[in-house]
């Protein structure tokens, strides 16, 4: 018995040594084994509850069911060709959305990024009172807006259309845009304005080759955040949109009054994929523009 005892105790340490590097290799080892905390389960629990709706719509974007046959396939592109030869209202809304994107985005970028150099860098009676003013489209609900903006353009009897939602957009938007660049201008280096009127460059010159270069990574985050805002805004645009002015979200809240067409799942996947390869790509050039700097 003894025998077989001092047996298996040598065939134990031959496979597990009990030296000081097994030791140190065995520690390491369990520390790389993750641990389960409550916090890591309230994350995978959230990051489930923002995905699923997501995993469902493309599911859903490839699901067919042939009214005439009643057969159906889990795997067809028959709402992807309707989209793109079937669905002439949708893209006419998807293109009116897009056009008032950029429009009010470019817009709000240029004044946002004036406006927050000029409250940041110069001294005037009222600073105060605009800085406070220009983070109230933040804070106050979109309803709230909506209604003042359609009350203001009733006053001046101006009629509700493409140019009233652009308008709305660029007012909502600005507040974003601002913010971005202002933190940007926070961690700007004021000697290089003093080195670049040393060499002998005018304002103007300073502005557009030493400020705006160093703050374009804020700059084009505002910009796309503008865009971002202005694409999957509703309750404004629903306000102020008139006739021929139908965009994105006010056609898919028209769709849902009568039963939502699959096509908008295979829309969803489209814009999906769109956004992630933009967001790529601009992660990129961020990084580099600000490694550059």
């Amino acid at each position: 018995m003894a025998n077989a005892y001092y047996w298996l105790t040598k065939k134990i340490n031959s496979k597990f040594p009990n030296t000081e590097n097994s030791r140190h290799a065995r520690k390491t080892w369990l520390k790389r084994v993750p641990k389960i905390t409550f916090s890591k389960i309230v994350l995978a629990l959230t990051i489930v509850f923002l995905f699923i709706p997501l995993i469902v719509t493309i599911a859903e974007s490839f699901h067919y069911k042939n009214p005439e046959t009643l057969a159906e396939s889990n795997f067809s592109l028959h709402w992807y060709r309707e989209l793109l030869f079937g669905s002439d209202e949708l893209w006419n809304a998807l293109f009116n959305s897009v056009v008032i994107a950029l429009s009010s985005s470019i817009v709000a970028t240029i004044l946002g990024t004036i406006a927050s150099i000029g409250i940041n860098w110069y001294k005037f009676k009222g600073k105060s009172y605009i800085q406070t003013i220009s983070f109230l489209p933040m804070v106050l609900p979109e309803v709230i807006i909506g209604v003042a903006t359609v009350i203001f353009f009733s006053g001046i009897k101006l009629p509700l259309g493409m140019f009233t939602i652009f308008a709305a957009h660029t007012t909502f938007c600005l507040p974003f845009v601002y913010m971005m660049v202002n933190a940007r201008l926070d961690e700007f280096d004021h000697s290089l304005i003093e080195a670049s009127h040393d060499l002998g460059a005018n304002d103007f010159e300073t502005l557009t080759k030493v400020t705006i270069p160093a703050i374009m990574p804020g700059i084009l985050s505002g910009f796309m955040m503008a865009i971002t805002m202005s694409l999957e805004d509703f309750v404004i645009t629903f306000f102020v949109s008139g006739p021929g002015s139908t965009t994105l979200p006010i056609y898919i809240y028209s769709m849902i009054r009568f039963g939502v067409s699959p096509v908008i799942n295979a829309l969803s996947l489209v814009v999906v994929l769109a956004t992630c390869t933009t967001a790529f790509f601009l992660r990129k050039g961020l990084k580099t523009i600000a490694a550059s700097k």
